[in-house]
């Protein structure tokens, strides 16, 4: 061996050989005779899977209308392994849009706000837009986004049964084309059929008697030709004061039965145009300076964001709170002035904003025309050609077209069971719970794996619909990601959170005009009840928090009950054997990255 000289740290020299000589021999380990056991011993086998290897979710949600097309669009995206089915009781996609087809059909936001945020659409025709032109906007985004191949068409849920044995709902539904009843199981239930799901004819005597034209508006008939008749409307909430007016330009005459007062307003936001009772049609030249997306951007990020600064207006006690009802009084003076004497039988003694303000363009200008009676006196009974009222005066009329009746608690319209609950009946008054009693708005302690989309107390009186579904839906499935991954078999609100919100609610809506004892859908038309219909702040106050779900809120049971880390697998991911994988996502372009989201992105492991 060649000698080489090593220098030491003292600085003195010693040969390689040297050190060599002096070390001691090594000592070879016989592995395949290791006799050595690991002092620690468990009954814990660790199971054989990589963590990143995720589970199928199979998830049902309850409905087409608006929000069952988001979450069709944004749960897809955003859980991995998610097996998504839509269960929808009509013939197509739309809701509410699908179904209410009545004259003069609208929606009372402006079109260019009440969309979702991910697909805009720059070519509405009008500021607010008509049913139609909404219904085909959704399903265009359904398609886009592949909802149509996720959704089954008439198909009505008659039950949703919690079965604890196989952490799975069971859900039967009956398919409306062939009658055929099935069940099938699913490990998430998430109905998403909205407020007014479940329309109904009022319960009045003798309504089984008469022989006229009888529809409710949200079952509205096209083949009816309303030009000549008598025609009785029953209800002045949206639908009644929509309808009213477009029947009165062709009836003979209209019969509006209206016990209700309420406020018109002229629009929601100031800064959105007064809606007017004919179309307001967008300019060519605003329509095609749409086709710059920044140009369109910019025109709805101002129009919307409007939107989310009117809350202020709901606090009892602000300066425009205790302005609104004298500028409500007279711009409905203004309207009535054929018939001014109108003006005190419809102005509620509620201020505004105890229940949703309806703009009504056109409705309080029928109410003056001669062809038109407005009539607040209750109604006794039907005939087989006439309405009777308490007070003995019959009305003879050839149609009747009924705008109430609707569900009015939230309470499904089927059973929803787990244990000793079912919502379809516990949400009621008579109920155990007696409200629509949930944690946050998205779920209910008692009722594992059931997450509520645009249900109690899920969106603020200000913002949008459309962007409160969407934060919902994504808080949604931020807890089936958790679900897939962690190998959490069922997952429950603590009683305690849904209790300590339920107490918040009760402390902050005092401080609100929806407390004021009126009859609204917020409390369920119960004057004095409980609050259960809006969140307890503005829309910004929960959008900020629904963006990090309180964990510690919830219970939960695992797939594998041996140990909580089991679904940490084997110790490696299936990524990091994949040669194709890209295993430094986190490194990009200094420009690119943002250091308030690095190493967060939940799709970027």
């Amino acid at each position: 061996m060649s000698s080489i000289t090593v220098l030491q740290p003292n600085g003195a020299e010693v040969s390689h050989k040297t050190l060599v000589e002096k070390a001691p021999p090594l000592i070879e380990l016989d592995t395949s005779q290791d006799d050595w056991v690991y002092p620690y011993p468990t009954d814990f086998k660790i199971h054989e899977h990589p963590i990143d290897e995720i589970r199928e979710l199979k998830v049902a949600v309850i409905g087409a209308g608006l929000a069952g097309i988001i979450a069709g669009a944004l749960l897809p995206a955003k859980v991995p392994g998610i097996n998504l089915t839509i269960l929808e009781k009509n013939e197509d996609l739309g809701g509410t849009w699908y179904e209410n087809i009545y004259p003069g059909v609208r929606c009372d936001i402006p079109a260019h706000v009440y969309q979702s945020t991910f697909s805009p659409n720059p070519h509405w025709s009008e500021e607010y837009a008509q049913g139609a032109e909404i219904r085909n906007y959704w399903q265009n985004v359904a398609k886009k986004h592949d909802v149509y191949s996720k959704v089954r068409l008439q198909t009505k849920v008659l039950g949703a049964y919690w079965e604890p044995e196989r952490s799975q709902w069971r859900v039967e539904t009956k398919d409306l084309k062939s009658g055929e009843e099935t069940k099938e199981h699913f490990d998430v239930l998430v109905p998403a059929i909205g407020h007014f799901n479940e329309w109904k004819l009022p319960d009045i005597p003798g309504i089984e008697k008469f022989q006229g034209h009888l529809r409710h508006s949200s079952n509205w008939d096209p083949t009816f030709d309303p030009e000549g008749k008598r025609i009785a409307t029953i209800g002045n909430g949206a639908s009644g004061i929509q309808i009213t007016p477009e029947l009165q330009k062709v009836a003979s005459h209209v019969d509006h039965y209206a016990r209700s007062r309420t406020w018109i307003a002229g629009a929601f936001s100031p800064d959105a145009k007064d809606r007017q009772s004919t179309p307001m049609y967008i300019a060519q030249e605003q329509l095609k300076s749409f086709s710059d997306p920044k140009v369109y951007l910019e025109y709805r990020k101002k129009l919307e964001g409007s939107f989310w600064r009117n809350f202020d207006a709901q606090l009892r006690d602000s300066d425009l709170s205790k302005t609104s009802a004298q500028k409500f009084r007279e711009l409905m003076g203004k309207r009535l002035a054929d018939k001014p004497e109108l003006l005190d039988q419809i102005v509620p003694d509620f201020p505004p904003h105890c229940r949703r303000l309806t703009p009504g363009p056109g409705y309080l200008e029928a109410l003056t025309k001669d062809n038109l009676t407005f009539i607040q006196t209750p109604i006794s009974h039907f005939t087989k050609d006439r309405i009777v009222t308490v007070d003995g005066v019959h009305r003879p009329v050839d149609a009747i077209i009924c705008s109430t009746g609707a569900n009015v608690d939230f309470a499904p319209p089927f059973p929803i069971v787990a244990g000793e609950y079912d919502l379809s009946r516990d949400w009621r008054p008579e109920g155990k719970f007696g409200f629509p009693y949930t944690y946050m708005g998205v779920a209910t302690p008692g009722l594992p794996n059931l997450l509520q989309l645009h249900g109690p107390q899920s969106y603020g009186s200000s913002g949008t619909v459309p962007h409160s579904v969407e934060t919902q839906a994504t808080y949604i499935a931020k807890v089936l990601r958790k679900v897939s991954s962690q190998g959490i078999s069922s997952i429950v609100p603590r009683k305690s959170a849904a209790d300590a919100f339920v107490e918040y609610c009760d402390a902050f809506f005092p401080r609100t005009n929806l407390s004021r004892k009126c009859s609204s859908w917020a409390n369920g038309r119960r004057p004095g009840g409980r609050i259960h219909g809006l969140w307890p702040g503005s829309a910004a106050h929960l959008t900020n928090i629904r963006r990090e779900p309180r964990w510690e809120d919830y219970e939960y049971t695992y797939v594998h009950n041996d140990n909580i880390f089991a679904y940490w697998g084997n110790g490696v991911t299936k990524k990091e054997f994949d040669p194709e994988s890209d295993m430094t996502s986190y490194l990009r372009l200094p420009e690119e990255t943002d250091l308030r989201d690095l190493h967060e992105r939940w799709w970027d492991l």
